[in-house]
């Protein structure tokens, strides 16, 4: 499979609500590398193998409320989202959950949502055979 990059859709609300935390265009992106999906999001890195993912779902829409701003962590569930928009994105199910919201990497993730301008194309490339 070769390298792809998907660039983050950023609406200007979400923009100007990440932008304090360092979160802009140039910043973040999501790219599937040499076996592993990889997050960046401003200071927020989530990466795993791709055989770690179990699901894959586009999703959405979202409330500004619960996602605009910096990586946001679900108390329901302890998923985190890294969200530009609140039209919609794709829900990535680990089987381990992963790190991501903080530095230290005791707080695992179950799930991420990412929210990319191709978000059928990210779930294609990230589909469990």
């Amino acid at each position: 499979m070769a390298d792809q990059t998907f660039p983050f859709a950023f609406t200007r609300s979400y923009q100007l609500a990440a932008a304090p935390f360092g979160i802009h265009p140039s910043t973040s992106e999501v790219m599937v590398h040499d076996g592993r999906l990889i997050c960046f999001f401003g200071p927020w890195h989530v990466e795993s193998s791709l055989e770690n993912i179990v699901a894959v779902r586009v999703t959405g829409p979202f409330s500004f409320v619960r996602t605009a701003g910096g990586a946001r962590m679900s108390m329901a569930d302890r998923g985190i989202t890294l969200a530009t928009n609140g039209d919609r994105g794709v829900c990535v199910l680990f089987e381990v959950p992963v790190p991501g919201i903080e530095p230290t990497g005791r707080v695992r993730h179950p799930n991420l949502t990412v929210t990319v301008a191709d978000c059928e194309g990210l779930a294609r490339v990230l589909k469990p055979e």
